[in-house]
């Protein structure tokens, strides 16, 4: 059994499209590609090691795929050599061939094809960027980590990492890191269902009871 990990850069508005460049993902007219960028220190690159572990298989969508693909192979920066090395598993309608070495394609089941893969032995399969296949990722449940860079910056409208569909659950914070720009690294395990809790008095005020009353639909 392994575990499916993401690796997100947000913004503290939740938007994490298009972080390392205006290239990457200018979808439906965004214009703050490369919001990342100006925040990158030190401290953020020692924390590669955390991130990545010694072994790990990757899962992309499409679009990150192909960033990555164009990218990675051609370069010997930190880390290119793991990235190139690892088993890739790519969501995709549209493509047909996978170019990079160690890449498979999914298939149409993709929320089946990753749980097929969790059940297997090997190393943890890590999630990086890819928006959209996050979004499946998250409506089923699949998510056993979330590793969140949050950046000191808004950006308004863009892709958010939880679009709305994710399945409810709590997360436990086993990890944190603040760079020298400000940049928090938080490192969340799923620790079970969503359990609440009411701090209101166990016997309502006159007052209180007639708020409830007109809230619409209560």
């Amino acid at each position: 059994m392994r575990r499916l990990i993401s690796t997100t850069f947000l913004t503290l508005d939740g938007v994490m499209q298009a972080p390392g460049g205006p290239e990457e993902d200018p979808t439906d007219g965004f214009e703050y590609g490369g919001w990342s960028v100006p925040y990158w220190d030190e401290d953020m690159v020692s924390w590669a090691p955390i991130v990545f572990g010694d072994s790990f298989e990757l899962v992309l969508g499409r679009k990150t795929y192909e960033i990555f693909a164009a990218h990675w192979p051609h370069t010997d920066e930190p880390g290119a050599e793991g990235l190139n090395r690892a088993r890739k598993h790519v969501a995709s309608r549209t493509l047909e061939t996978l170019e990079w070495e160690n890449s498979v394609l999914l298939g149409d089941d993709v929320p089946g094809a990753l749980e097929r893969l969790k059940a297997e032995d090997g190393p943890e399969l890590q999630v990086h960027g890819s928006a959209d296949l996050l979004q499946t990722l998250l409506a089923h449940g699949l998510m056993d980590e979330l590793r969140i860079w949050t950046f000191p910056v808004v950006v308004g409208d863009g892709k958010h990492l939880f679009g709305g569909g994710a399945a409810p659950g709590a997360f436990e914070l086993v990890d944190s890191r603040t760079s020298s720009t400000g940049v928090v690294l938080g490192i969340y395990r799923a620790a079970g269902p969503v359990t609440t809790g009411t701090f209101a008095l166990e016997e309502p005020t006159e007052a209180e009871r007639e708020r409830r009353a007109a809230i619409p639909d209560a």
